[in-house]
C-alpha cells in the first residue's frame, strides 16, 4: 500500500477550498446567511485524530517488539488514517474557503463565525499530521528478501534450503 501523497492532500484542500467559497456565494445570492460551522466539529476532527493515532499505536509497538499482531487490525488502522488524512484535507481546504469568502466581503465578518472557521482550519491541519503520522506508524520496515527479485525458473540455491555445501 502506497502512503498517502502530499499531492493528493493539496489537491483535496483546493476542491474543499473551492466548494466553501462556492457555497457562501451561492447562499449570499440567494440571500441566506453564510454557512458557519458548529464549534463541536473542530472538537470532533481532533477526537478523530486520536482515534487514529490510538488505533496505530498498537501497530506501532508489534513492529518495534517483533510481535505478531493481527494483519486485520492493522489494515483497520492504516486505512482509518489514511481516510482521516484525507477528510482533514478536505476540511481544511472547506474551512479555508469559507474564510476566504467571508474576508472578501466588504462589510466585517463577525468574529464567531471567523473563530469558527479558523478553528475549524487548525483542527483540519491537526487531524492531517496526527493521520500521517498513524499511518507511518503502520509502516513495515523493508524486507531483506523484496530488495532481490527472484526469477521464477530459478532452481533454489544451497543457501535457501539452511545447507552450506
Amino acid at each position: 500500500m502506497k502512503r498517502t501523497s502530499a499531492g493528493i492532500l493539496v489537491l483535496l484542500a483546493l476542491i474543499g477550498a473551492a466548494a466553501g467559497f462556492v457555497l457562501d456565494q451561492v447562499l449570499t445570492t440567494m440571500g441566506r446567511a453564510t454557512f458557519a460551522p458548529s464549534l463541536l466539529l473542530p472538537v470532533l476532527l481532533v477526537i478523530i485524530g486520536g482515534a487514529a493515532l490510538a488505533l496505530a499505536w498498537p501497530v506501532r509497538r508489534s513492529v518495534r517488539t517483533g510481535i505478531r499482531i493481527d494483519p486485520f487490525r492493522a489494515m483497520r488502522a492504516v486505512t482509518l488514517a489514511r481516510a482521516s488524512s484525507l477528510l482533514g484535507a478536505i476540511m481544511g481546504g472547506f474551512g479555508a474557503g469559507l474564510l476566504a469568502f467571508l474576508l472578501s466581503r466588504p462589510i466585517d465578518p463577525q468574529v464567531g463565525s471567523t473563530v469558527a472557521m479558523v478553528a475549524l482550519i487548525v483542527s483540519s491541519l491537526v487531524l492531517v499530521i496526527a493521520a500521517l503520522v498513524a499511518e507511518q506508524f503502520c509502516t513495515l520496515p523493508k524486507d531483506p528478501d523484496d530488495s532481490e527479485p527472484r526469477e521464477p525458473d530459478a532452481e533454489p540455491g544451497p543457501a535457501e534450503f539452511g545447507g552450506s555445501h
